[in-house]
């Protein structure tokens, strides 16, 4: 049997393009089994239910090494549980399948040196991520958690002339933060300068109108 395993870091990320590559490498999508969790463990549903399925002659198809494993160690470790049980593990990026008998010593050489690949892109990644926060906090453009954009400072240069695209190179933040940070400014100055209407006076009500209705709902003898 053919399976496809997809893992994605959070719920927000989309999983489409894995699942396309994957049907486009023949695996019926009622076979993929998708993680939304970290790589950087093991513990993984949809990860431990596809081990748990596998059987001698199964595939499995993967996208990339990263999208397995986060880390040379685990990278071998579930390498090695798939080729025990018999399977073959492909991955599409790298080219390389892994399995299908016993282990050749050039197998192991490619595993291993694409792994390591692998994680020094993540480790540059995470560097860079890194430089540029420290650029950002330099220019008080990043406080950590949510709102962490000063937006006062969106408004000065806006304010000042400079575009959307000028605004972002300065502040060392994305156009597309800038651009939804000046539609909130724009429509909190709206919500602020839009005629406030007056409440519903209350309606005068007539005395004699009102004496009317009452005996007309309890009429009472006038001798």
């Amino acid at each position: 049997m053919q399976f496809g395993y997809i893992r994605v870091s959070s719920k927000e990320q989309n999983e489409d393009r894995q699942v396309e590559a994957l049907i486009e490498g023949g695996i019926e999508p009622a076979n993929i089994l998708t993680d939304k969790a970290s790589g950087a463990t093991r513990e993984r549903p949809a990860l431990t239910e596809l081990l748990g399925k596998l059987r001698g002659g199964d595939e499995v198809l993967v996208v990339s090494m990263d999208r397995l494993a986060r880390s040379l160690v685990d990278l071998h470790a579930i390498v090695k549980e798939v080729t025990d049980k018999g399977g073959t593990l492909t991955f599409i990026k790298e080219g390389q399948t892994f399995g299908g008998g016993e282990a050749s010593p050039m197998a192991a050489l490619m595993l291993g040196v694409l792994g390591s690949v692998a994680e020094f892109e993540r480790a540059i990644i995470r560097q860079r991520q890194s430089e540029g926060i420290a650029v950002a906090k330099a220019r008080g453009a990043f406080k950590g958690g949510k709102n962490r954009i000063d937006r006062d400072r969106v408004k000065q240069l806006l304010a000042s002339g400079l575009n959307k695209s000028q605004i972002a190179r300065k502040m060392g933040i994305g156009r597309v933060s800038v651009i939804r940070i000046v539609k909130e400014l724009e429509a909190s100055a709206k919500d602020k300068t839009a005629p406030k209407t007056a409440p519903d006076q209350p309606k005068q009500v007539d005395l004699e109108e009102l004496i009317d209705r009452f005996d007309r709902l309890y009429p009472h003898d006038s001798a």
